[in-house]
């Protein structure tokens, strides 16, 4: 990576779902994926809905594609070579992965042939030659991993299993079909030396924190959450319609009376046609027991004009000034529980660095219960005050612990599952320099 660059940045992150713990995530978490061509970092958050398979595709596959997208021609050329001979895989193949990470190898082949279909495409096409802008890579990917995903499930549905093989079992657990029908949003970032590209879809949000000359900070929103309570996101999805759906297209907001994102991956209950939908359904083995199928069998209610879904992303550019500090990328449970200039407030604290022998001093305290713990991950002190702030907006210990004590098949009532990075930014390196 380019020495610039890595001063450049330094981030953490966080997550809690169901009723596990917080996680932290130091430097090296998954989501980082360099971009050598344009000099730059790329982030993601990704928050699935209707179960976990599609956030988990989506968030291995995304930034590869983005990343593939920008590379140049002679790059390209060079990676087609290395997989055809048999060499090691380059880096923009090697996924970083986390060792509580959950991991289908049939499918991790599937989703590198299709990445070489994707890069293959873009060799064939006689435009490609420096690659694409962070802005039109980011909003090539989007689309076409949506689109693969959807293809991938619908020819999934026509294999047949091994021979004496318990369909009823394996079917319904098919990894391709499980991504397909349910879901994921994303927000993903391409954070370089004089900017930051976002890409979005759905309802995670990209804040900024910004300082401003007497000290205090700012949020600046760098994302538009893509549901309900945005009017124009209302007017695109009712635009794409009849008139007669207008009362129907959004009930209670709700996409159909069913989603709260009006984006995402996946989802293809919302985008197939009921034809699909239905020969999908009749590829399946006969015997399978339908009950076990209820996921790929339910159409929404008013479901005349399909697709009502997309993973199309609205993107925006900020130029960074030296008073901007910090990105926050973020799924839509911290949104929930605490707003953007909030959070702003709050990830400065954990911007601190420690000597060796303060860090000592701390654990020894943390050991001896002596006392409560200091968030070095800025990521984890957003998580922590998300779910532990008091009425009296407090942060309660007692509170927190007992969220995060919550079983799996309660905790929904209570929250949402919460990721979140934290993205420091070195202020002295906004201005770019004439030797990077």
């Amino acid at each position: 990576m380019y020495p610039r660059l890595q001063q450049r940045f330094r981030f953490w992150s966080g997550s809690t779902c169901g009723g596990f713990r917080l996680v932290d995530y130091p430097v090296g978490f998954r989501m980082e994926r360099p971009s050598s061509a344009t000099k730059g970092i790329l982030f993601g958050v990704f928050d699935g809905h209707g179960g976990w398979a599609c956030a988990q595709a989506v968030s291995e596959r995304l930034l590869s594609y983005v990343a593939i997208a920008m590379m140049p021609r002679q790059s390209l050329e060079e990676l087609e070579h290395c997989v055809e001979h048999g060499h090691p895989a380059p880096p923009v193949l090697q996924w970083y992965k986390h060792r509580g990470d959950v991991s289908y190898q049939k499918s991790a082949s599937l989703y590198r042939e299709q990445l070489r279909v994707f890069w293959q495409e873009l060799l064939d096409h006689g435009e490609h030659g420096d690659g694409m802008s962070p802005a039109e890579a980011m909003d090539c990917a989007f689309k076409r991993l949506d689109t693969d995903i959807s293809l991938e499930a619908s020819s999934a549905s026509f294999l047949r299993p091994a021979e004496n093989c318990n369909t009823s079992h394996v079917l319904p657990h098919n990894p391709l079909l499980q991504v397909a029908f349910t879901g994921s949003t994303a927000c993903v970032a391409h954070v370089g030396l004089e900017g930051i590209h976002v890409a979005n879809a759905g309802d995670c949000r990209a804040v900024l924190g910004v300082q401003e000359e007497d000290g205090s900070w700012s949020a600046l929103p760098l994302s538009r959450d893509h549901n309900a309570q945005n009017e124009r996101e209302l007017q695109r999805i009712r635009g794409r319609h009849p008139r007669s759906e207008s009362s129907t297209v959004v009930v209670e907001d709700r996409l159909l009376g069913v989603l709260m994102p009006l984006r995402a991956f996946g989802d293809v209950s919302f985008k197939w046609s009921r034809e699909l939908q239905a020969g999908v359904l009749q590829g399946l083995e006969s015997g399978v027991d339908l009950d076990s199928l209820n996921m790929y069998q339910h159409t929404p209610p008013n479901y005349l004009t399909p697709p009502y879904l997309d993973a199309a992303p609205e993107l925006l550019y900020h130029k960074l000034r030296p008073q901007d500090r910090f990105l926050i990328l973020a799924s839509d449970g911290l949104w929930d529980e605490m707003g953007s200039q909030q959070a702003v407030q709050l990830a400065p604290v954990t911007d601190k660095r420690l000597n060796l022998g303060q860090m000592q001093e701390l654990l020894q305290k943390r050991s001896a219960r002596a006392a409560r713990p200091l968030d070095l991950n800025a990521a984890t002190h957003l998580i922590r005050h998300a779910l532990g702030i008091s009425n009296h907006g407090e942060l309660c210990h007692e509170r927190l612990a007992a969220m995060l004590a919550l079983p799996e098949q309660l905790a929904r009532m209570y929250r949402d599952d919460i990721t979140a990075t934290v993205v420091y930014l070195n202020s002295e390196l906004a201005k770019p320099s004439q030797h990077s």
